[in-house]
């Protein structure tokens, strides 16, 4: 059995009562996933702007 199939059987066990607290507790993980891959493309941005700040890059994408 894999998670997903681990974590589909342990939710059918949560009492109803209980179940908004699931919904919000994954909406919260899914957010903080989120908000994580963002600071890492605000932290690579430094890196990057080298290379995107050169002349041939300009020419390159000057037709879009």
């Amino acid at each position: 059995m894999n998670n997903k199939e681990l974590l589909l059987n342990e939710i059918e066990g949560v009492p109803e009562g209980k179940i908004q607290e699931v919904i919000n507790f994954v909406r919260f993980l899914k957010a903080q996933q989120r908000e994580e891959e963002f600071g890492i493309t605000l932290i690579s941005e430094p890196s990057l702007a080298s290379d995107w700040d050169k002349p041939e890059e300009d020419e390159a994408w000057s037709d879009l």
